[in-house]
């Protein structure tokens, strides 16, 4: 589980969630009126921008990429694939048969290698996956920072709304009110769920994005040695690349 996001989502509902019983309560701060603003016109809106299909999915990608783990670190990585060519360097390929990589992509890879497939099979197949995998992020970060950009907009335009009404019934006092809670909570309903909400999981998934095109890139230059049957001295050496300087010197001592 990703401690971060669920820290901040039950700190942000705590802190909306005490100010609200501090201002009056729940029912002062309810308007079916301003919710239907806000969400019904950012939802659809966000349709007209997108495929149904994109649209969708984007909902299960944000919740696997907020809330289903970390990722896999590059330092790790390294040294798992450098195993694992010492594996191939001992036994050959058949030898990878019983290898156990924690990170899924790297198994995938991994068992190509241990089943005997070419090289170019290899890099076009895990090239593609990863691909599609960035793809699925990118339209997920995409659609949620749409719905995000498009909140705080039909809050101003619920305000307007409001606005309009309240001024055509200023002839009756009583009506008011109403009409200005309405024009007031739908800006403050589109400000909470683009800040609260949709633009922190377009951030999240934006992360994951770069996370993943790196650890993934890393892991087909690994697979492909292990498929020529480089040593684990150059397979180490050609990946240190792609981790940080700092990172680099750390692994090299940590080896020595």
């Amino acid at each position: 589980m990703d401690i971060a996001s669920i820290i901040g989502f039950v700190g942000g509902v705590g802190v909306l969630g005490f100010l609200i019983y501090d201002g009056g309560g729940v029912e002062r701060y309810w308007s079916s009126h301003a919710a239907i603003v806000i969400f019904g016109g950012a939802v659809t809106a966000t349709l007209i921008r997108f495929e149904m299909s994109a649209f969708l999915g984007s909902f299960p990608t944000a919740i696997k990429t907020c809330f289903g783990g970390g990722h896999s670190s590059p330092r790790d990585l390294i040294a798992e694939i450098a195993e694992m060519a010492a594996i191939v360097r001992k036994s050959g390929p058949v030898g990878l048969d019983k290898a156990t990589p924690h990170d899924k992509f790297l198994a995938q890879g991994v068992r190509y290698v241990a089943d005997g497939f070419d090289e170019a099979f290899i890099r076009e197949t895990l090239e593609r996956e990863r691909d599609l995998n960035l793809h699925r992020l990118e339209m997920a970060a995409k659609v949620f920072r749409g719905i995000g950009d498009c909140a705080p907009a039909f809050g101003m335009i619920g305000t307007l709304i409001g606005m309009v009404q309240m001024f055509a019934e200023m002839s009756d006092p009583s009506k008011l009110g109403t009409f200005m809670a309405i024009a007031l909570l739908a800006t403050l309903y589109g400000a909470a769920v683009a800040n609260f909400f949709f633009l922190p999981i377009a951030d999240k998934i934006t992360i994951k994005f770069g996370h993943e095109e790196l650890n993934q890139t890393l892991v087909i230059d690994g697979v492909l040695s292990l498929r020529q049957g480089k040593s684990p001295a150059v397979v180490k050496e050609m990946l240190l690349a792609y981790l940080p300087e700092k990172h680099r010197a750390e692994l090299v001592e940590a080896a020595a």
